[in-house]
């Protein structure tokens, strides 16, 4: 946004930036536990896998749409109050 882009945009920009990164930790974290993986355990991380690409998308989604109508301060108040509660009980 101090680019100048539209909050939307910046948001969606936010998002693409993240998937090559998130992609390569799970690819990573996968094939480092790839040979302990057994079949019964990859047809588990299968429908966890597919759970949560469906979850994400739809969440994703939703946030998107917020964003293009809303801005941020709800979220800044919940980060803020949230930050300070771990604080507090730390």
């Amino acid at each position: 946004m101090l680019a100048g882009m539209s909050r939307p945009a910046a948001t969606q920009f936010s998002f693409y930036l993240a998937l090559p990164t998130l992609t390569a930790a799970s690819m990573f974290s996968l094939l480092k536990a790839a040979k302990t993986i057994t079949a019964d355990e990859a047809s588990s991380l299968a429908i966890g896998f597919i759970a949560a690409f469906i979850t994400a998308l739809l969440v994703i989604r939703g946030f998107l749409r917020y964003v293009q109508t809303h801005d941020f301060r709800p979220f800044a108040y919940y980060r803020i109050v949230f930050g300070l509660l771990l604080l507090v009980l730390g």
